[in-house]
């Protein structure tokens, strides 16, 4: 249905934000720590709406076999 459109380095990154977010939202009882609900679910799913919107891909793109 859709395709992924954030490579390996950017979900882990994502899914470190989310976590520095949810810490910083235990630690001082805040709850607009929450928003690591974001960066979380398109780094674990490997899609961004706003990435397909803007045209934006940080997957790693197969190489086309040519013969020689």
């Amino acid at each position: 249905m859709f395709k992924r459109n954030i490579g390996g380095g950017d979900a882990v990154v994502r899914v470190l934000a989310a976590a520095i977010l949810f810490a910083l939202a235990l630690l001082y009882h805040q709850t607009w720590g929450l928003l690591g609900v974001v960066p979380l679910v398109t780094g674990v799913v490997g899609l961004c709406p706003l990435y397909s919107v803007l045209g934006i891909r940080t997957t790693m793109t197969p190489k086309v076999a040519t013969h020689a």
